[in-house]
C-alpha cells in the first residue's frame, strides 16, 4: 500500500547518472566540463584542456565567448553562484589551445581517447569506418561549417567550404566585436582546421547561376548548407528610411571588415523586437512577429544589442541607449549567469537602458534627429505568444544621431531553386530533422542560424558535428551505432577529501581591464591567473563522484543523516515511496528472497548533494561509500 504524499523516487539506471553531471548535459556537444574543472582543482591542465577540446573544434572561441549554458545547468548555482566554467576554458586554452605557445598539444585526439571524464559519441577521435574519401560540400564558413568539415576531413572525407566572404570565420569574424574575440585568435582556429586537409574557397558565394546543381555537376556527392542569416530584418515603422537608421548586421559587418561608420555622438540601440518567428518558440525568444517552429532567441537578440553598442562607443559614440520591449524580467538573457554578466560590464561602460518602450517613429529632416517611444503594455498574450501592445499616448523620445535595429536577422537563400527540393520554411529557414540536420533533398543538410535561426554559437557547433556523421553515414550507405558503458570506481573512504572550505568559496568572473582603458579593439577581459583558477575550479561539486548504499553492510545507525550537511539523506518505509511500478516490482522480488519483515528505504535528493562524503566517512560499517562514474559512448559500425 502506498501511503498518501508518499515520496516520489526511482531507482537509477544509465541515463539518471548521466543526467547527474548537468553541465555536461546542458552543454549542446556534450562536454564534460565538470571534469576539465575537476583536473583544473588538481593541476592537470594538460589533462583537463585534452577534456575540454576532445568535443569542440573550437575550443578557444568558446572560452572568450560561448554564452555558457553548462553553467546556468551547473548544480552549484542552486547553493549560490554557478562555477566560472567558460572563463576556466580560456585559461586551459591559453596554455594549450591554438592562442599558446603549445598549439599542437590537441593532436593527440584525433588518434587517442582521452582518458578522464564523461567521453560522448561525438567526442575525438571519431569513428572513420570504411570510407571512399567521397567529395563533400559545405557552404558557409562559419561555426556550423566549421565544424562539419572538421569532423568529415577527420572521417576521411574530401571537403570543400565554399565562402561568400574575403575572409573565413562568418558572424564569429564579422559579427562578434574584436574587443570579445581577437581576429588572430578565430584564424588560428580555422588554419587548425585547414590542417586536416580542408580546401577552403573564400569569395564564393552560391547564386542563383551556381547552386547546388553546379555543385553536383563538379562531383559534390553532399552539401552542407550553412549560409548563417547575415542579412537584416527590416522594422515597419515611419522614418525608417532616414539616413542614421541602419541594421544591426550592417553596422557590425562594417566595424568589423574595418570600415568606420559614422554614428555621431548620441546613439539608440533597438533590440528585441519586431522580427517575424516562431509563435511557439516565443516564450524563450522575444521580437518576432508571424509563425514557424524556427526562432532567433532572446538571448542572441540581447546579446547583439550589447555588441552594437559597445562597438558603437568604442568608435567613438559616447551616449549610447538600449531600447527593448521587454522589462528586466522579461529579457531571457539575463536569466544567464554569462548574459547577466555582460549586462554588467555594459553598465560599467556608461551604456543606459530603456525597457518596456518600442518605437513609434523616426523624426527628422532626411537625416534622423530623435526616436520616438512608445510604453509597451504587455509584451506577451496570456498564452505567452509574442503580441505587443502599447499605450500610444504615452510617448518619450530620444535625441539620436543614429539608431541601430537589432531586431532579427534572416538568410540569403536566393542560390536555391525549386528543382533542389529543399524545402524553406514560411520563417525563412531551412527545414530539417533535427537529429539528422538531412533537408528535404537527398544528400543535402542545413544547420546552424539558416536552420534554426540566431542561436548560441556552441549549438552551430553542435549542428555541424551532427551533420558531418548523418554526411557519412549517407556516403557509406552504411550505419553505425552507439555503444554505451558505465565504469565505476570505488574510492576508498580514507582518501576522499574534497578541498577545504569548497563550499565557502565565492564565484568571481575573471577579471577585466579597467573602464578607462577600454579603447578600439583592446580585449576587454583578461582572464584568470593560475591561483585564481584553480580557487575558481575547486567550487565545483564533482557531480561524477556518487553516494552509493549498500543495504546488506546497513546497520540502520542513521549516522549519514545525521552527519549530512544539506539533509539531503532519509530513511522511510517502503510503503512511503511513490517509486515506478516497474521498480516497486523489482525491489519486492529482491525482498521476498531475503526477508518478510518491513523494508526501509534510504532516500537522496541528489539535486542538493554537495559530495562532502561525510556520510561515508561517518559510517562505521562501509555501507556509505564515495565511488566516481565514468561513462564512455563510442559509434561502432553496423555490419
Amino acid at each position: 500500500m502506498i501511503l498518501p504524499g508518499a515520496i516520489a523516487a526511482r531507482l537509477p539506471d544509465l541515463e539518471d547518472w548521466k543526467a547527474q553531471v548537468k553541465c555536461q548535459t546542458g552543454c549542446p556537444v556534450a562536454t564534460d566540463a565538470g571534469r576539465y574543472v575537476q583536473l583544473i582543482a588538481e593541476g592537470r591542465d594538460e589533462e583537463a584542456f585534452l577534456v575540454a577540446r576532445a568535443p569542440n573544434p573550437f575550443a578557444s572561441v568558446c572560452g572568450r565567448v560561448c554564452a555558457a549554458p553548462c553553467e546556468d545547468a551547473c548544480r552549484r548555482g542552486v547553493i549560490d553562484a554557478p562555477v566560472a566554467i567558460r572563463a576556466l576554458k580560456r585559461y586551459l586554452t591559453e596554455q594549450y589551445g591554438v592562442e599558446s605557445s603549445r598549439p599542437d598539444t590537441q593532436d593527440s585526439l584525433r588518434s587517442t581517447l582521452v582518458s578522464e571524464g564523461n567521453r560522448f559519441a561525438f567526442h575525438l577521435p571519431v569513428l572513420g569506418g570504411p570510407s571512399r574519401g567521397a567529395k563533400v560540400a559545405v557552404i558557409g564558413a562559419g561555426p556550423a561549417g566549421l565544424s562539419a568539415a572538421h569532423d568529415l576531413a577527420l572521417l576521411g572525407h574530401a571537403v570543400t567550404v565554399f565562402d561568400a566572404a574575403a575572409e573565413a570565420g562568418g558572424m564569429m569574424r564579422f559579427g562578434i566585436p574584436e574587443y570579445r574575440l581577437p581576429r588572430a585568435l578565430i584564424q588560428s582556429e580555422i588554419n587548425k582546421i585547414l590542417e586536416l586537409g580542408v580546401e577552403l574557397r573564400l569569395n564564393s558565394a552560391l547564386t542563383p547561376s551556381f547552386g547546388l546543381s553546379q555543385l553536383r555537376g563538379e562531383g559534390f556527392e553532399a552539401v552542407f548548407v550553412s549560409v548563417g542569416v547575415s542579412r537584416g530584418r527590416d522594422l515597419n515603422v515611419p522614418g525608417v528610411e532616414l539616413d542614421g537608421v541602419v541594421k544591426a548586421v550592417d553596422y557590425l559587418l562594417n566595424v568589423n571588415r574595418g570600415y568606420r561608420m559614422n554614428l555621431g555622438r548620441r546613439v539608440v540601440v533597438v533590440g528585441g523586437g519586431f522580427v517575424a518567428f516562431d509563435a511557439a518558440r516565443t516564450a524563450l525568444r522575444a521580437g518576432q512577429e508571424g509563425a514557424g517552429p524556427e526562432t532567433e532567441t532572446g538571448e542572441a537578440r540581447l546579446q547583439e544589442s550589447l555588441d552594437v553598442a559597445r562597438a558603437a562607443i568604442r568608435s567613438g559614440s559616447m551616449e549610447v541607449t538600449i531600447v527593448s520591449l521587454e522589462s528586466f524580467e522579461e529579457m531571457p538573457v539575463l536569466r544567464t549567469t554569462q548574459g547577466r554578466e555582460e549586462f554588467e560590464e555594459a553598465k560599467r561602460e556608461g551604456i543606459r537602458f530603456v525597457t518596456r518602450r518600442g518605437p513609434l517613429r523616426f523624426t527628422g529632416d532626411r537625416r534622423l534627429q530623435s526616436v520616438e517611444l512608445r510604453r509597451v503594455l504587455s509584451v506577451f498574450d496570456a498564452g505567452g505568444r509574442f503580441a505587443p501592445s502599447y499605450d500610444d499616448a504615452d510617448v518619450d523620445s530620444i535625441a539620436a544621431d543614429a539608431c541601430v535595429l537589432a531586431v532579427g536577422q534572416k538568410a540569403d537563400l536566393s542560390f536555391l531553386h525549386p528543382g533542389d527540393g529543399v524545402e524553406v520554411l514560411p520563417s525563412g529557414v531551412i527545414r530539417v530533422e533535427a537529429e539528422t540536420m538531412a533537408t528535404s533533398a537527398p544528400g543535402v543538410y542545413a544547420g546552424g542560424d539558416v536552420a534554426f535561426g540566431p542561436r548560441n554559437l556552441i549549438d552551430a557547433v553542435a549542428n555541424g558535428k551532427r551533420a558531418a556523421r548523418s554526411i557519412h553515414e549517407y556516403l557509406g550507405r552504411g550505419r553505425t551505432r552507439r555503444r554505451a558503458w558505465m565504469e565505476v570506481e570505488k574510492i576508498p573512504t580514507a582518501e576522499y577529501r574534497t578541498i577545504a572550505g569548497f563550499e565557502l568559496l565565492d564565484r568571481e568572473a575573471p577579471p577585466t581591464l579597467d573602464v578607462g582603458r577600454r579603447t578600439g579593439i583592446a580585449e576587454v577581459e583578461v582572464g584568470y591567473a593560475e591561483a585564481e583558477a584553480r580557487r575558481q575550479a575547486a567550487r565545483c561539486l564533482v557531480c561524477h563522484v556518487q553516494t552509493i548504499y549498500d543495504p546488506e553492510a546497513c546497520v540502520l545507525c542513521g549516522r549519514c543523516v545525521d552527519v549530512c550537511p544539506e539533509r539531503c539523506l532519509a530513511f522511510v518505509p517502503l510503503e512511503e515511496l511513490s517509486l515506478p511500478e516497474e521498480d516497486r516490482a523489482a525491489l519486492a522480488r529482491v525482498a521476498s528472497q531475503e526477508t518478510e519483515l518491513p523494508l526501509t528505504a534510504l532516500v537522496k535528493d541528489d539535486s542538493r548533494c554537495i559530495r562532502c562524503g561525510l556520510c561515508a566517512i561517518r559510517c562505521p560499517t562501509d555501507a556509505m561509500t564515495m565511488e566516481r562514474f565514468t561513462i564512455t559512448e563510442r559509434f561502432e559500425e553496423v555490419t
